[in-house]
């Protein structure tokens, strides 16, 4: 029988995340939508703002 020696199980946290977001977005996809166009534009700013400090 093996031991669990991982202190952290990734897998595990992704399959939570997972299965939170579906519950949330699975009736609204125009929430799904808009969360996923302020992440990108979050991440695009952020991406200017390093390329402008180099």
């Amino acid at each position: 029988m093996k031991k669990n020696k991982k202190k952290y199980d990734a897998v595990a946290e992704v399959r939570k995340i997972r299965d939170e977001l579906s519950v949330k977005y699975w009736n609204n996809p125009e929430l799904l939508s808009r969360d996923l166009k302020e992440a990108s534009d979050w991440y695009h700013n952020k991406v200017k703002v390093r390329a402008a400090h180099k």
